[in-house]
């Protein structure tokens, strides 16, 4: 083999390893925040000694326990992590010097950290210790894997993903305000699964009101729930119902404003739920006070305005759409409040991921600023 064809067998290698780690990284969302969900794997002549990812609450870091895994045979070893390893003491010893102790040969990163307790000294510690550190292997995938962790470092907001579950005609409701259910069983299903993968389930006070939904991940024996946010300028929630009665037990957040009554207040914080004032009242500012809680992914299900109000503002990073087969008819809820006239050409344009069929009904990914990836 030529050397120009060894070194594309070792990229080659490295992208196959990288993507494994990618893939067990992924097992942490919606489990780990504030902490990223990052994978690593320990590899030995072509053999896996190790295998990590971040655990619930976001320790153990992935590179302890893949490290805890490989034990001495980590010596001389290849890493594969998602993101830079960690340059500080927090919890936990850095990870970076775990790595060194260990005496592995070289560390293949996605992606540099760009908390500013990191930011590239965990890369330059590894290589202060002979090891060789290399970066930037499927790095679009890690950024993609890592966009709400991102996010909150460098925009102080959490990744938002909205899901619509609408008719053909793009109704969420009759005209009556009957909603339940327009999608069926299997969809209904596979939300629960993108519940369990964020770290909160969002909606706006209408929803709250009119649904009265529970908005935990049920049927798939998941343990850690995500936290329930509901976005209410005054706090008109019902103090009855799913969200009030169970606020003891699964976390509910209320992002209000400063003329929210103290009896509402009272009220709710005595139930047991976290009360957060935005701002100014914006979803902007409500995006940044659950950030500062350290929440990375947010997932929210409604309702028509509180998703207007996020298309508007340019905070929906992921569009989830499932379509029902049925028509409601002009009189039916909109699905997507009234957005400000403006000319079609600067309307903002989605790229489409992914399509295919559950049970009775279709399912769209759209993202913003993406390429197409059909296949």
């Amino acid at each position: 083999m030529s050397s120009g064809a060894a070194v594309h067998a070792d990229a080659q290698d490295d992208a196959r390893w990288m993507a494994l780690a990618l893939s067990l990284g992924r097992r942490g969302m919606g489990r780990v925040w504030p902490n990223p969900a990052v994978g690593c794997v320990i590899v030995k002549d072509g053999r896996v000694l190790g295998r990590g990812w971040t655990q619930d609450g976001g320790r153990p870091h992935a590179e302890t326990v893949a490290l805890a895994q490989a034990g001495g045979a980590a010596r001389g070893a290849d890493v594969f992590v998602t993101l830079e390893p960690c340059a500080h003491t927090g919890k936990t010893p850095p990870c970076c010097d775990a790595l060194i102790a260990a005496g592995v040969a070289r560390v293949v990163v996605a992606i540099s950290d760009p908390d500013e307790r990191v930011a590239g000294q965990g890369l330059a510690r590894l290589r202060a210790a002979g090891i060789d550190a290399v970066t930037g292997v499927l790095a679009q995938d890690a950024k993609q894997d890592h966009a709400g962790f991102l996010l909150r470092i460098e925009q102080h907001r959490p990744f938002v993903t909205l899901k619509l579950a609408m008719s053909l005609d793009g109704r969420i409701a009759t005209a009556s305000g009957e909603s339940q259910w327009i999608t069926g069983p299997e969809a209904r299903r596979a939300v629960h699964a993108m519940r369990a993968r964020h770290d909160a389930v969002m909606v706006g006070a209408g929803t709250a009101r009119a649904d009265a939904p529970s908005l935990t991940v049920r049927g798939l024996g998941v343990a850690r729930q995500p936290v329930r946010v509901v976005l209410s300028r005054t706090l008109d929630v019902p103090r009855s119902g799913p969200l009030f009665d169970t606020a003891q037990t699964v976390p509910v957040w209320l992002v209000h404003c400063r003329e929210a009554p103290p009896e509402a207040r009272k009220a709710w914080a005595d139930a047991g739920a976290r009360l957060l004032e935005g701002a100014d009242g914006t979803v902007a500012s409500a995006l940044q006070a659950l950030a500062a809680q350290g929440l990375t992914r947010v997932f929210c299900e409604g309702g028509g305005a509180v998703a207007a109000s996020l298309l508007e503002a340019g905070l929906v990073d992921e569009l989830v759409v499932f379509h029902a087969g049925l028509v409601l008819g002009a009189g039916g809820v909109a699905g997507v409040a009234a957005l400000p006239d403006g000319a079609l050409g600067a309307a903002p344009r989605w790229s489409l991921q992914r399509t295919q069929q559950i049970g009775a009904d279709t399912l769209q990914v759209w993202r913003r600023g993406e390429r197409p990836n059909l296949t």
